[in-house]
């Protein structure tokens, strides 16, 4: 089945009385992120919003809100269980984490990449916003990191590297918190990889999660090409080969593996039964309804047919 951006929540304390936003926000955030404790520090009382969306295996919450210190406490640990890592990009304030092992200083355009089994406090000192990417442990273990995260850890623009990593992946989450419902379109295995290469150094080259994201963003249209993708990602069309080769793969065989993939969750998609194989087939890029029968046929050992919905 397609995988899907579905809206799940969204609420702010603009309405709520200031004498109870802070439970309301606390009781929300147990709900649908995890368990804390909320404290304000401005005179006007907590003012904050969150917006939650999941796509793929993922969730994302996208949190505004003045000055606050939000606690997740060992108690709380123990009595609110969340099997989770998040990935925090702070996109607007500046923020300290602290947790049993140190402190962490974030500006914006940081990333933290925390262990929610474990306590922490997460502070703002001035007006926030951050993409919070929820990520279960086993879906990381398996996809980033098999250890999981020992400590906290901050990822900043101090190289070339980790900028160019941190801008795509803020532009992707972006993309998605935006988006809030449709098509995930690899949203979540882009987000992932791109976790995994910050995490890894060196496990996947930031050119090539940069080629990758622009595949995904891209594969509908007919024209897209090895040479737009190089180009997209700052390369010669050599250079992006000698990437995809080193995974065993080439670009051609990358950009027609995603589109038979995205062909085959939608063919499955009982929402999409009123669609002909042939609408499917132009809609992930391939011109000809013969030729994209008998490259499926070669990929997936069975007719597009067979899978459609009865």
């Amino acid at each position: 089945m397609t995988r899907t951006v579905s809206l799940i929540s969204r609420v702010s304390t603009d309405a709520v009385a200031p004498a109870d936003r802070v439970g309301f926000w606390e009781d929300h955030n147990r709900r649908a992120l995890v368990g804390l404790t909320c404290s304000p520090y401005s005179e006007r009382g907590l003012l904050a919003t969150q917006t939650n969306v999941r796509f793929g295996e993922l969730r994302l919450a996208d949190i505004e809100g003045n000055e606050h210190v939000i606690e997740r406490t060992p108690a709380a640990c123990r009595a609110l269980p969340k099997d989770s890592v998040f990935a925090s990009l702070v996109l607007a304030g500046e923020a300290v984490f602290y947790h049993g092992q140190g402190c962490l200083t974030l500006r914006a355009g940081d990333l933290a990449l925390y262990d929610t089994r474990r306590s922490y406090l997460f502070g703002f000192a001035a007006p926030m916003r951050q993409l919070l990417v929820d990520v279960p442990r086993e879906v990381f273990t398996t996809r980033c990191l098999p250890e999981g995260v020992a400590r906290p850890r901050r990822f900043g623009s101090d190289t070339p590297r980790t900028a160019a990593l941190l801008d795509t992946l803020r532009a992707l989450l972006t993309r998605v918190a935006q988006q809030r419902t449709g098509d995930a379109a690899g949203s979540d295995d882009a987000v992932l990889d791109l976790i995994r290469a910050l995490a890894t150094d060196g496990a996947a080259p930031a050119p090539l999660v940069v080629a990758k994201d622009f595949v995904e963003r891209n594969l509908p249209d007919p024209g897209l090409t090895p040479g737009r993708i190089a180009a997209a990602a700052g390369m010669s069309v050599r250079h992006l080969g000698r990437l995809f080769a080193a995974e065993g793969d080439s670009p051609a065989r990358y950009l027609q593996r995603r589109r038979l993939e995205r062909a085959r969750r939608e063919l499955a998609d009982p929402a999409a039964r009123h669609r002909t194989i042939a609408d499917i087939a132009h809609r992930w890029g391939f011109a000809s309804h013969a030729h994209f029968t008998r490259v499926f046929q070669t990929e997936f050992g069975h007719p597009p047919s067979e899978i459609r919905p009865t």
